[in-house]
């Protein structure tokens, strides 16, 4: 069963864990530079949790689990991410 879907499927649990709205933030991948907003990239979700990969070189850029009361998050493959501010 393909479990990709488009990242704006992770906008639920990044919104639990940041206050600002995460699909729109800018994120660059760490492997091939590509930049967009989070909602643009490649979204795998299941039981387990949520992986964000770029769809230019399928880099897993987030990686988002909830488990017992607490959130994992891995970044390691966003070079940078950029969010606006409440205004």
């Amino acid at each position: 069963m393909d479990r990709r879907l488009d990242g704006n499927v992770a906008g639920g649990i990044l919104g639990e864990i940041f206050s600002l709205e995460m699909t729109s933030a800018i994120a660059t991948c760490a492997t091939c530079g590509k930049t967009d907003p989070i909602g643009a990239f490649m979204a795998y979700a299941s039981a387990i949790g949520t992986v964000l990969r770029c769809p230019c070189c399928d880099t897993a850029l987030i990686r988002l689990a909830r488990m017992k009361g607490r959130y994992w998050m891995d970044m390691r493959g966003v070079r940078a991410l950029q969010m606006r501010e409440h205004r």
